[in-house]
């Protein structure tokens, strides 16, 4: 019962109201318009064959009538007249002579007709003559037939009628079944139209319209089911196509606003480390001139001065001498500014190099730099002397703050040559976060043991090579730093021999 009365229910859908609106009302009312003409038409048909069969009746009779009437026979011309009652539809038959006036009647007739305009018609023209009167309070069509004799002389009248109701009693049982049919087809195309609607396409839109209310109210991931006709199923696929490309779009933009945000970061970042190399490099130009001219003067003391406590002295004047010397060329190198000329560099020789770089500073008990082995031969560009920088402040922060070991791995892939220092030391601090190790002039080793440059020159080196470098505590203790630089050439099957 619910379903029923849910299919009766004015269309809620649009579309539906159309397809109503449009196409079934439309052909609702063409079947209309038949039907009425189609009724007309049967109507006039009927009428005609009622007039006909009433023709039909005075025609059999008028021969017999005729003679009684000549030969004044008037129970002849009764049992003529009550013959034509073997027709229930007959109500009433008389004849009458030239002048209207009653002769013989049964039935329902007219008492008189000589005021009868279409009786005097008859007789007059000799022709058939038809008419609508009241007799005893009913309503009757008569025919007026003229009585002739063998010779065609008109002597007489005959009267036919018959109800005039029967005319419209006849077609009312089929205009009735006609608009009850007519009826019954308007219900069924509105029970069709909301059935097969909902069949065929209003569950497929009510899910389209249901995927594009989610879209709008932000499940930017939801796509819509392809299902239905083909052309539902073509919007649905161009909605997830549209989707898509907002998704990407959207992926696009929020990927430019990063790279935006990261290149203002690192404009603001050269800004700073310009004005920071400026001062640098004023500084470093400042100190080292008196730093030469003293420890030029020290050795001439050395030279002239040779007892023990003297030299004891001296020595340690140059000891700190080297050490601000160390510190103003590591001042030079964080201030310097490369240029733009790179070479093919065989990435092994390039860490045998720092690693022999290195051995000069190093002391008997500290941890030795191992290069593990394989080495993939590959061939890294870039500039020689700023990459030696590099790994050379790499592996001095390694072997300061290893306590047995410091190794070094080499790994290619995806295009990428990664170098890693590790250590077994105390590992990065907590304190610190790798923005702040990668400032410049933060040291995390004790006072007057470090100058905070060693990673900021890393950085700007890898920088420099479009690299990236990364920090990070071993699971096992220690720290690893990773240097990740872009390759230009592909990568060989055979490794070299470690150093």
């Amino acid at each position: 019962m619910t379903k029923l009365s849910s299919l009766l229910r004015w269309p809620q859908s649009s579309l539906q109201r159309s397809l109503f609106c449009y196409v079934v009302l439309p052909m609702l009312l063409l079947c209309g318009l038949a039907i009425r003409f189609g009724l007309s038409f049967t109507h006039e048909l009927v009428s005609q064959s009622l007039r006909s069969d009433l023709e039909l009746i005075g025609r059999a009779i008028r021969t017999p009538v005729s003679d009684a009437l000549l030969n004044g026979d008037g129970n002849a011309i009764l049992a003529n007249l009550e013959s034509v009652f073997a027709i229930n539809e007959i109500y009433g038959a008389a004849v009458y002579n030239t002048s209207g006036r009653l002769v013989a009647s049964t039935g329902l007739a007219d008492n008189d007709l000589t005021r009868s305009l279409e009786a005097s018609e008859a007789v007059r023209t000799g022709e058939q003559q038809e008419s609508y009167s009241v007799v005893s309070g009913w309503q009757l069509y008569s025919q007026f037939m003229p009585v002739t004799d063998r010779s065609g002389r008109i002597h007489g009248l005959l009267q036919i009628t018959r109800r005039a109701s029967d005319f419209e009693q006849s077609l009312t049982h089929l205009s009735r079944l006609a608009w009850l049919s007519w009826g019954a087809l308007a219900l069924l195309s509105f029970l069709i139209i909301r059935f097969g609607h909902n069949k065929a396409i209003g569950r497929y839109l009510w899910q389209l319209l249901g995927s594009m209310r989610r879209v709008a109210q932000g499940e930017i991931q939801h796509r819509a089911v392809l299902s239905g006709p083909a052309e539902l199923q073509e919007v649905s696929r161009g909605l997830n196509t549209m989707l898509d490309s907002m998704q990407q779009s959207e992926q696009q933009l929020r990927q430019q606003q990063l790279q935006q945000q990261q290149l203002t970061q690192q404009l603001k970042e050269q800004e700073k480390m310009a004005v920071i190399g400026q001062l640098v490099s004023g500084v470093a130009h400042e100190l080292g001139a008196p730093l030469t001219v003293i420890d030029g003067r020290v050795q001439r003391v050395l030279r002239e001065h040779n007892d023990e406590d003297t030299e004891r002295q001296l020595q340690a004047v140059r000891n700190q001498v080297s050490r601000l010397s160390t510190l103003v060329r590591q001042l030079q190198a964080f201030a310097y500014t490369p240029v733009a000329q790179h070479q093919p560099l065989s990435v092994a020789e390039l860490l045998q190099q720092a690693i022999h770089s290195l051995s000069f500073e190093l002391q008997a008990e500290d941890a030795q730099p191992q290069l593990q082995q394989p080495c993939p031969k590959v061939t890294l560009y870039g500039d020689a002397g700023r990459l030696e920088l590099a790994l050379v402040n790499l592996l001095r922060n390694a072997v300061q703050a290893a306590t047995s070991s410091v190794s070094v791995q080499v790994e290619v892939k995806a295009g990428e040559l990664a170098i890693s220092v590790l250590d077994d030391g105390a590992g990065l601090p907590p304190q610190f976060s790798t923005e702040q190790l990668l400032s410049p002039f933060v040291s995390t080793k004790a006072q007057g043991r470090g100058t905070g440059l060693g990673l900021a020159i890393v950085q700007q080196i890898v920088l420099e090579h479009q690299g990236k470098l990364l920090l990070s505590n071993r699971p096992q203790g220690g720290c690893c730093v990773r240097i990740s630089l872009p390759l230009q050439t592909e990568v060989a099957a055979k490794p070299e021999a470690n150093v």
